[in-house]
């Protein structure tokens, strides 16, 4: 079914670019202000149109076609991208060469213009054909039926053991703690189990000692009922009013002095704000809340509460519930089709799971003749419409993606439909995609839009991150498997996207194109017009059909990082795709043509999977210029008063570089100073760097650091790499001065004097063959630092004094040998995580961890022995909180292992990872390949302060977990 709402995402989209359009002043015919007068207006009411009809608001609507709306709306996008790309293609080109023919066919201004007209007759003749327009709106879909009424045998249930003794640890009562209530919330994406977990809990031998028992639903999203509800299943009639303050009283009064345990299912808004005075907080009660927004877990579960968070099941439950729902008992020993490409698509999702054993069951599995055709599906959209088994998941899915609060945030959602489903999507480059396609606009409330929404997704648990830093900030995420394949068909029926996977996908008008390991060879008939494609993406080789960039005009996004067969002859039709502002390169790049000072609109580029080594200045020059990223020189008597006259003026925008070299030659050092809207910096010091060069060096960072004093969230990050030179001119650094977050790598021997200068200093990473006392000492006096990092083959001995580092949240030891501080008790009270990373670690190695009051999670090496696991479950049961003890894997760059940790300068140090829960009886371990990724800090993905249990999905034979 057409999407009404995103069509409405994409007509305010428009709206604005028609406003851009008109602050520029375009003039291409007499009347064009008119038309674009009436353009923004028509399509200003068809937005609202929409968007009330959606709501339910079914007056002052105009009536239209969604169909024929979003054809409309793309032509009139084809034509202001047209008068935009002409007009900047005029404005670069001398007047002789506006004379001569180029090989790219561009529109004449009379062409654009009769367009424009068009556009408008085709709107008035709409208009005259019906009065109102109308939009269909959308079927109100429910979630599927909640497992809560679905009888199922413990027998039945899969991967539900460490979760639910975790659980049932937080439902105990122990000697000591104090009598308090506890809120216990489980969260996650739709199909995990949580209702089914919390069934157990609810029916469990601890659950049932409690005096007063209820189960209710939130699903109507109404306080008041919430609280009848609660009345009713107590046994307690409930007055007879809706009032909240009222209800509140009634249950209080009733619960106080008694012992409780509430279970309420599905939490989908904050309501626990309206109704927590209802319950009495001085007994040992417990209420367990079930919900999918992560936002309303942290707000039930605090001060005092526990946070779940579900996971898939591993591949060994998998494959047990997929042949529980799939394969009769008598065909058990045979030997059926390989269950690899299901498994991957269901994703360890139970939901997923039943289901589709559920359809495979009845296609006769293990022995129908078409299973092993379905168990190679590229998609499973490919498979019979109408099976109810498969269509109940479908409603599920649907209804978590009409759930999320905006049109436009459905847009980015389905964006990540560009990319393949067990792909690890950097955040960075998909909130900058989102930005160059114009999905999120800036504004004066929000300038940060794309940050936001990825929030968002991410508080709606609708994508799941996969590489955290140790401040807690994602830097990769993916979609659930199901989730991914619903949103793929969603983009393609809508034309959102246009998909080479081995396919024939082909619709002529495709607007965003991905092709993944699929390519076009020269012979075959491509069936698109290029010239209209916004966004490509290439994973693999593409061939010379898609490589042809002569055939393309109004890209804004140029995604080729993870192409194998791009070619430096391919950049110069790359730099006359004037509208691009989003190009990342790969494949066999060396040398970037100086025509790339064409693209005048270009906000990012991304040079970091090339062996590029020397930047033009052309690049620098150019006016939107926002992120550079790579590791790159300047060219040799490059710097001119040209180069530092437009560095000075307001025009340079660039924020993020990162990053340069240093050696004897001129370069970035001696323009940092002039770039004042740099944000985040990193630099590689050879040991080529001349003392001249390392001293204007110092300079450059001096005055990059320099402190203000009027920014308090100011992002400024410096990561230096001194790869075989002298630090020595780091102790010239003088207060005042201010970084949010240092990364400093290479021999050190001291503290250098400023980083214990630096105002609020909040991440801090350092990097050394061997830390010494004196440097381990100089960094217990950072008062404000939150997280901190330590990475080398040994530590000297020191002693964490009482009262050191009293704001730190996460300390992080990357060792060879277990070379550990003693901490007395006092020091890092408000410690959170803490991570020990060493392979080699014997037991608890003099650590103790009983001080630290607030511990949510100690992070261990998986390959410490048997025994120091051991020993860490045993201390985490006894410590107050019952810590979390985390299993890390960890991909570790081959040059490190070789050489040491501080060997390899300016590499990832850890390759992440998933983290597994350690507990007694069973360890389940995970392994996931690190992305190549940017930093967006100097940490890298290392524990959050949410404990997390692996394997803690769960499902029941038969039944569609909720």
């Amino acid at each position: 079914m057409e999407d009404p709402g995103l069509l409405s995402a994409f007509l305010d989209n428009l709206v604005s670019r028609l406003f851009s359009l008109a602050e520029e002043k375009y003039k291409l015919y007499k009347g064009f202000e008119g038309d674009l007068a009436f353009l923004k207006s028509e399509l200003k009411m068809i937005t609202s149109a929409i968007d009330g009809q959606l709501l339910g608001q079914d007056d002052h609507i105009l009536r239209l076609s969604v169909e024929e709306l979003r054809q409309v709306a793309h032509e009139m996008e084809d034509c202001i991208d047209h008068i935009v790309y002409d007009a900047s293609w005029e404005q670069q080109q001398p007047w002789y060469c506006k004379m001569v023919k180029t090989g790219k066919k561009r529109k004449s201004r009379l062409q654009l213009s009769e367009e424009m007209q068009q556009l408008r007759c085709r709107l008035e003749e709409a208009l005259q054909r019906q009065q109102r327009y109308s939009v269909s709106p959308p079927s109100t879909f429910q979630p599927a039926e909640s497992s809560l009424n679905q009888h199922i045998l413990p027998a039945d249930l899969v991967g539900i053991k460490p979760p639910l003794e975790e659980l049932l640890e937080q439902l105990s009562e122990f000697e000591g703690q104090p009598k308090q209530l506890k809120v216990i919330s489980i969260v996650g994406f739709c199909g995990l189990g949580k209702t089914i977990l919390a069934r157990e809990l609810y029916n469990s031998v601890i659950g049932k000692q409690f005096g007063e028992r209820a189960w209710v639903s939130a699903v109507h999203g109404d306080p008041s009922n919430l609280l009848i509800e609660i009345l009713k299943e107590l046994h307690k009639p409930p007055p007879d009013t809706s009032d909240v303050y009222q209800l509140s009283t009634d249950l209080r009064n009733f619960l106080n002095n008694k012992r409780y345990f509430i279970v309420i299912d599905d939490m989908r808004s904050d309501q626990w704000s309206t109704i927590k005075s209802a319950f009495p907080r001085d007994v040992s009660s417990r209420i367990l809340v079930t919900m999918k927004i992560k936002s309303v877990a942290n707000t039930c579960s605090s001060p005092n509460g526990y946070i779940h968070k579900m996971r898939r099941l591993d591949e060994k439950h998998s494959k047990q519930l997929f042949l529980k729902e799939a394969c009769p008992v008598e065909y058990s020993e045979y030997m059926g089709p390989d269950l690899a490409a299901i498994l991957k698509k269901c994703d360890g999702q139970p939901l997923a799971l039943t289901t589709v054993g559920q359809f495979m069951g009845k296609k006769s599995w293990p022995t129908g003749h078409d299973c092993e055709d379905v168990c190679n599906q590229v998609r499973f959209y490919h498979l019979q419409s109408g099976d109810d088994t498969l269509d109940r998941m479908h409603q599920v899915l649907i209804h978590d993606y009409t759930s999320l609060p905006s049109h436009a945030l459905k847009a980015c959602f389905l964006y990540f439909a560009m990319f393949p489903s067990d792909y690890p999507v950097r955040a960075k480059r998909l909130k900058r995609q989102w930005l160059a396609e114009g999905f999120v606009r800036p504004t004066n409330l929000c300038t940060d839009l794309a940050a936001e929404n990825f929030e968002k997704l991410l508080d709606q648990n609708i994508i799941e991150p996969i590489d955290v830093s140790n401040n807690t900030i994602v830097k990769t995420c993916k979609t659930y498997g199901m989730m991914h394949e619903y949103i793929t068909l969603k983009s393609l029926y809508e034309n959102f996207i246009t998909l080479f996977d081995g396919g024939e996908l082909q619709p002529k008008n495709a607007r965003r194109v991905s092709l993944r390991h699929n390519t076009i060879t020269d012979g075959a008939t491509l069936n698109i017009d290029l010239s209209l494609v916004r966004s490509l993406i290439v994973f693999g080789e593409a061939g010379k059909t898609m490589l042809n960039f002569n055939k393309y005009q109004l890209l804004r996004v140029l995604d080729l990082e993870d192409c194998t067969d791009l070619q430096n002859d391919h950049l110069t039709e790359i730099c006359n795709l004037l509208l691009l502002k989003y190009l990342s390169l790969g494949g066999n790049v060396t040398i970037l043509p100086k025509e790339i000072k064409q693209l005048k609109l270009l906000e990012t580029l991304n040079l970091r999977r090339t062996n590029v080594k020397i930047l033009p200045t052309e690049v620098i020059q150019l006016p939107h210029i926002i992120h550079l990223f790579g590791k790159f020189k300047l060219p040799d008597k490059a710097i001119n008063d040209e180069l530092k006259k437009f560095l000075t003026s307001a025009k340079c925008k660039v924020q993020t570089l990162a990053g340069f070299l240093v050696d004897e030659s001129d370069g970035f050092a001696e323009l940092m100073g002039h770039m004042k809207k740099l944000q985040k910096v990193k630099i590689w010091c050879e040991s080529s760097a001349t003392s001249s060069k390392l001293t204007t060096l110092q300079k450059a960072i001096q005055e990059f650091i320099h402190d203000d004093k009027d920014a308090s969230n100011d992002p400024r990050s410096l990561s230096l790499y001194l790869d075989g030179c002298s630090e020595d001119f780091l102790k010239e650094l003088k207060a005042p001065c201010y970084l949010r977050s240092l990364k400093l790598q290479g021999r050190l021997l001291e503290l250098p004097g400023f980083v214990t200068a630096l105002r609020r200093l909040r991440e801090l990473c350092v990097q050394s063959t061997k830390l010494t006392a004196d440097l381990l000492l100089a960094l217990t006096n950072l008062k404000h630092l939150q997280y901190l990092k330590l990475i080398a083959d040994e530590l000297e001995e020191i002693t964490i004094k009482n009262k050191a580092l009293p704001t730190l949240l996460c300390l992080c030891f990357v060792l060879q040998r277990p070379t550990f501080p003693k901490i007395e008790e006092g020091a890092l009270p408000f410690l959170e995580s803490l991570q020990l990373l060493c392979k080699d670690m014997d037991g608890l190695s003099g650590i103790q961890i009983k001080g630290f009051t607030r511990l949510r999670e100690v992070t261990l090496d998986i390959r410490v022995t048997n025994g120091t696991k051991v020993n860490w479950v045993r201390v985490a049961k006894e410590h107050p909180n019952k810590p979390k003890v985390l299993l890390l894997k960890r991909a570790v760059p081959t040059e490190v292992c070789l050489r040491g940790a501080s060997a390899s300068f300016g590499t990832t140090e850890n390759g992440i990872v998933n983290c597994s829960v350690l507990s007694e009886g069973q360890v389940q371990e995970t392994d996931t390949q690190m992305p190549h990724d940017e930093h967006n800090s100097v940490f890298s993905n290392i524990g959050h302060p949410v404990a997390c249990a692996a394997g803690s999905s769960i499902a029941g034979n038969g039944t569609m977990a909720s």
